[in-house]
Formats: structure tokens, sequence, C-alpha cells
């Protein structure tokens, strides 16, 4: 009992000894609303560079649902493989 007891308290009393942590710093937005001049006219000069960024997103996503088909087909493939093992255990036990 005492082997068992004397590293739990050891690690309680260790861990009142570490810093605790920092408060994050929250910004919140003000109650008047900003004025946008110069900004409206900004995507219209970048929209080159947005349809690409646009096109880029587009082809991560069909990667990732590729990825996404391949591991629910995986998925099942391990389920379809343990309920064999669990007919076999099954089988193994009657006989």
């Amino acid at each position: 009992m005492r082997s068992v007891a004397l590293p739990i308290i050891l690690a309680f009393a260790l861990a009142q000894a570490l810093p605790a942590q920092s408060p994050i710093a929250v910004d919140v937005p003000s109650a008047t609303p900003v004025a946008k001049t110069s900004q409206q006219s900004a995507p219209s000069a970048n929209s080159g560079s947005l349809q690409e960024a646009l096109r880029m997103l587009q082809e991560i996503k069909a990667a990732n649902e590729e990825t996404l088909r391949k591991q629910a087909a995986t998925l099942e493939l391990l389920d379809e493989m343990e309920k064999s093992a669990e007919q076999i255990k099954i089988y193994t036990k009657r006989g």
C-alpha cells in the first residue's frame, strides 16, 4: 500500500509547485464602427490572387474528401475483420 501511496502523494506535491497558466488576452471589438474607405477597393485589385487561393482551397478540399473516403473504407474493412475475429473466437470456444 505504501509503495502506491507514496508516489501519488509525491506527484500531487510536485504538481502544486508547477506555475499556473497565465490568462489569455482577449480582444473586445469597439462599440463604434470603424470607417473603411480604402479597404473597399483592395479586393478588386487582388481578385487574381483570391481566385488562385480559392482554386487551391478547392483542390485541398477534394484531396481531403478522397482521404476521408479511403479512411471510411478502411474502417469498414476493420469492422468486418473484427466481426470475423469474434466469430472465430466463438467457434473455437464451442469446439
